[in-house]
């Protein structure tokens, strides 16, 4: 990993193409993030908090709206 003060994290779900495929293409560039597996180390309310205020967004925007779950709840 590069040397920094703030590495990359990428939340990572191994069985995830889309996720594989963007981890690859990070290790391509020369970027080694830290890899949490999120299913297995989901994050803390706490976490979410710092992801969702570094990212601007609110937290329904990290919702998979097109998911059969998500349109089942109503939501």
């Amino acid at each position: 990993m590069k040397k920094s003060e703030h590495p990359y994290v990428f939340y990572h779900n191994p069985r995830c193409s889309k996720s594989r495929q963007t981890l690859a293409l990070l290790n391509e560039r020369g970027i080694e993030p830290v890899v949490i597996d999120y299913l297995k180390t989901p994050p803390n309310a706490a976490e979410l908090g710092r992801i969702l205020d570094k990212l601007g967004i609110e937290p329904r925007a990290l919702l998979r709206s097109k998911e059969k779950e998500y349109q089942e709840a109503g939501l």
